[in-house]
């Protein structure tokens, strides 16, 4: 039986402007937690030790400097380092790990007996660190996976941020047209979008799963350089600016004849909304504007075929089936260097579960928020295809990124 804890974090600040009351955010905590809870217990894990920033948001509301323990069957404890400022039952000051121990003795509550830590995000420093603390019990490396699975299927309120993030995100997706300018770079484009999306209120951190994986805001790739190879795990790459951050606009001139795709993340609730949108410099090609219409058939389908119980490798070989038979297999979802999916799980990091990809045997849950992203290069002319986020229910999928789809000519 899971823990009842009404009376947690009592003073806790509210964590997005959309929640009206403290009596709203307690409750979605707790079963946040409880989620993490049910899928602890059936490992006989008797205790979890939190502390990296997206696991903070999703299971405390904010980020702190310190460490969130999760107890099977008692409240949850809160220990911070910074900020000094945060009080309530259940909250404690902490300067060092090394104090949990006895902090938790403090709390009235005996050693755990396996103990859950974030394996896949830790530095090995710090895992090590904090697994000393505990020399008695036995420390698992699991809590990453665990956590993300309990993250992949999201809550009533966590839905509505999508919601709200996604009316953001085509509120600025729908000013584009107005700030290109003739002789611009995709530089210069980019830069525009981005203010667009600061002023509808995108909080501008993109936060991405994997220390290997870095990006700033989304991308803007036009012409070849959305073919350029990157050594990021994205659907399309693009050059980037400098080698030091090797991923989207690289400086292109933006010229007649040009496709340019917009994939901005809609950070608007510390959420990952998703959706890309193609533009073009004039008019393109007969062959761009029908490899568009085939990434929009190839959403149709999908969106069609999408319920829960379907298996996530299904909707790829749907993907893969359209487009070689309408000739443009060898330039999906990129050229020289292919994504192997073609959508991946969204929520409090771009890059989650499910992902729509070969071998990938997940089913489809209700409440699993996913980008569906068939998108094709074209060596001259550039990226064209479609990005939008999608909600399971319990009947299909519900498309949340509402804004027109066909190319726009600028």
């Amino acid at each position: 039986m899971l823990l009842v804890e009404l009376d947690f974090l009592k003073l806790l600040p509210l964590c997005h402007k959309t929640i009206n009351s403290k009596e709203m955010l307690l409750p979605e905590l707790k079963q946040r937690r409880d989620k993490i809870r049910t899928l602890m217990a059936q490992q006989s894990i008797d205790a979890a030790l939190i502390t990296c920033n997206v696991n903070l948001i999703y299971t405390y509301g904010r980020v702190v400097s310190g460490y969130l323990y999760l107890p099977l069957h008692a409240p949850a404890q809160l220990f911070v380092k910074r900020p000094n400022n945060i009080e309530g039952e259940h909250i404690h000051a902490i300067r060092k790990p090394e104090q949990l121990p006895e902090l938790i003795a403090e709390c009235g509550l005996p050693m755990p007996t396996k103990l859950m830590l974030e394996g896949d995000e830790l530095s090995f420093k710090e895992y090590n660190r904090l697994a000393a603390c505990f020399p008695d019990t036995e420390v698992v490396s699991c809590g990453t996976a665990l956590i993300r699975q309990a993250r992949s299927v999201k809550t009533e309120l966590e839905i509505g941020l999508f919601r709200r993030s996604a009316i953001a995100h085509a509120a600025a997706y729908g000013q584009i047209p107005s700030v290109y300018r003739t002789g611009m770079t995709d530089r210069q484009f980019s830069i525009e979008i981005e203010r667009l999306m600061r002023l509808e209120g995108c909080l501008g951190i993109f936060r991405v799963f994997g220390q290997s994986m870095e990006i700033f805001m989304g991308s803007l790739l036009a012409g070849d350089n959305a073919a350029a190879p990157s050594p990021y795990d994205f659907a399309l790459g693009g050059e980037g600016l400098d080698p030091s951050l090797p991923g989207g606009a690289n400086g292109t001139a933006l010229q007649p004849g040009q496709s340019v795709m917009v994939d901005m993340g809609g950070n608007f609730f510390g959420y990952m909304c998703d959706m890309s949108r193609v533009f073009s410099i004039g008019s393109l090609s007969e062959k761009a504007y029908a490899a568009h219409q085939v990434c929009l058939e190839v959403q149709d389908a999908v969106a069609q075929m999408a319920k829960p119980g379907i298996i996530c490798e299904e909707l790829y070989n749907k993907a893969i089936e359209i487009v070689t038979r309408a000739g443009f297999a060898d330039y999906f979802m990129g050229v020289s260097q292919k994504a192997k999916f073609i959508g991946h799980g969204i929520g409090l990091e771009i890059n989650e579960m499910p992902v729509l990809a070969p071998r990938m045997r997940q089913e489809l849950e209700p409440g699993m928020v996913f980008a569906l992203e068939p998108k094709i290069v074209l060596p001259g002319i550039g990226p064209v295809g479609i990005e939008n986020s999608w909600v399971v229910t319990t009947e299909g999928i519900e498309k949340l990124t509402i804004c027109p789809e066909e190319i726009i000519e600028l």
